[in-house]
């Protein structure tokens, strides 16, 4: 499986001032929200991207399609570095990077019809029109199970539930032709019941069109069953990287185990495990020195109060950025 996108020490920063003062002396402070990250992903590989709110995931997938500007870095997309592009440059990768928003009922505009939601990315752009450009919205309609197209092209948002606005808005991606897909916690604002069907259109469109993809998701059951590897984010780092099954099986950073340890077993006689991680996630503004996880892990040790671990390969295929392992 050959690289699709490497990411390599990428930082978003925004500036935040306190105050009128700091305004006029020009002194600010930086959010960092990802804060440098490096990883890749193959082509057609599902890259599950997991960890609490406010832990710069959303961020970090806007940067890789590059929906906000990163402060530093490189994004490496089919041997081109797209981190530094703008304009006319920037804008023939449009299409091939994608984004599938949280919200259904935010991400589409409710006046405009099905049809005309899918197809405008494909008038924008000047990619298709007339014929074929109703072949496609047709067929991507087809492809996320909207059956029979002709039907749901002519709807509007408010004649269609959560999840077939979902699909609607996973059809108006798909209609570009991508070859990468940020889906950014897709499932989360729907009904229990219909987050199956809506998990398994996109896993087919993977097998079906080798997409490649980056699941965001706070839910680590559901980024074991659609990813192929997870990588585990904390205030703006990556701190662990593995094979979805060897990553669920043998956690080794005290933050994912404390995120393993938060899923609810359905079984009312299982043992109850320990969640290890106190406290709540702290400031991106303000981020603790060395490790930023050393706050709330009860391991943590003068090191990792002065040193920020790096990722490292401890077994392979398995990175972990910790100073107990």
């Amino acid at each position: 499986m050959g690289e699709l996108i490497s990411v390599r020490g990428l930082k978003v920063y925004y500036p935040f001032y306190r105050g009128l003062l700091s305004r006029i002396t020009g002194t600010k402070l930086y959010v960092r929200a990802v804060d440098d990250v490096s990883m890749d992903i193959g082509r057609g590989e599902v890259v599950g991207l997991v960890g609490e709110t406010g832990s710069g995931k959303t961020t970090l997938g806007k940067a890789i399609v590059r929906l906000v500007n990163p402060t530093g870095g490189q994004i490496i997309y089919d041997g081109v570095d797209i981190a530094s592009l703008d304009g006319p440059a920037l804008r023939k990768y449009r299409g091939r990077l994608q984004m599938i928003f949280q919200d259904p009922y935010d991400s589409i505009n409710p006046r405009m019809s099905v049809f005309d939601i899918v197809s405008e990315g494909l008038l924008i752009n000047r990619i298709a029109s007339g014929k074929e450009l109703e072949d496609r919205v047709m067929r991507s309609l087809e492809d996320v199970r909207l059956l029979p197209p002709e039907e749901f092209a002519s709807r509007y948002p408010h004649e269609l539930s959560g999840g077939q606005r979902q699909r609607v808005a996973i059809a108006r991606a798909l209609a570009m032709r991508p070859e990468f897909i940020v889906a950014d916690e897709p499932v989360s604002m729907l009904d229990v019941s219909i987050r199956g069907e809506v998990l398994n259109v996109m896993l087919d469109l993977r097998e079906k069109y080798g997409i490649s993809f980056l699941f965001i998701t706070h839910d680590l059951a559901i980024a074991k069953h659609m990813s192929d590897r997870i990588a585990v984010m904390y205030l703006g780092r990556l701190v662990e990287v593995a094979d979805s099954e060897e990553l669920v099986r043998n956690p080794l950073h005290p933050y994912t185990q404390a995120l393993l340890a938060a899923v609810p077993i359905p079984d009312p006689t299982a043992p109850k495990v320990e969640v290890k991680a106190k406290g709540e996630l702290p400031s991106p503004l303000r981020p603790p020195p060395g490790c930023p996880f050393h706050p709330r892990c009860p391991y943590a040790f003068d090191r990792c109060r002065t040193e920020v671990p790096r990722l490292r390969e401890v077994s392979p295929g398995h990175w972990v950025a910790c100073h107990l392992v």
